[in-house]
């Protein structure tokens, strides 16, 4: 019986524990306000589309065997003063067909601001070679921003992580 008691007592403990992370407080961090805009292609000086490998799933041990992954796309201005313009985030599985696009319309990150984009776990849809395509630009010189991906699973006491950087395939200048 006072195993049993301990094992209610741990799951009790840890419900708890998530459920205060959850929980709205003042010390957590601020949601992104994204404000969309209109791009004035004449006042553009700079720019970029930038490829970033996305893993939806790894195999594990064996092909037949593999493990799902969520994706966070990260897309970070990394320039101190001035906002980027980012006018598209678009998903592709393995075959280089669009799956998804995550903007309707370009958004302003101001400096130092960042967006983040998620594939699901669940999300099967882009297979082991999936990829985002994002594009961005701006109105005055900026320094380039960090756009890269992170991979991760849980499990039990197990859990897997991994970063993906973006390559630039096109310039705008």
């Amino acid at each position: 019986m006072k195993r049993y008691l301990w094992v209610y007592f741990i799951a009790l403990a840890s419900l708890t524990a998530c459920e205060q992370e959850q929980a709205p407080s003042a010390s957590q961090p601020p949601t992104p306000q994204l404000k969309t805009v209109t791009v004035n292609n004449a006042k553009v000086v700079e720019g970029q589309t930038v490829y970033v490998p996305i893993y939806s799933h790894i195999y594990m041990v064996e092909p037949g065997r593999r493990m799902d992954l969520t994706a966070t796309l990260s897309v970070r201005n990394t320039d101190l003063s001035q906002p980027i313009i980012v006018t598209a985030v678009n998903y592709y599985d393995t075959n280089g067909k669009l799956v998804r696009k995550y903007l309707e319309k370009p958004i302003e990150l101001n400096a130092l601001a960042a967006a983040d984009f998620v594939v699901a776990e669940a999300d099967r849809s882009g297979g082991s070679g999936a990829s985002f395509i994002v594009e961005w630009v701006a109105q005055r010189n900026v320094s380039n921003p960090a756009i890269e991906a992170v991979m991760i699973n849980t499990g039990g006491n197990q859990g897997i992580s991994f970063v993906s950087q973006g390559r630039v395939i096109k310039s705008r200048k």
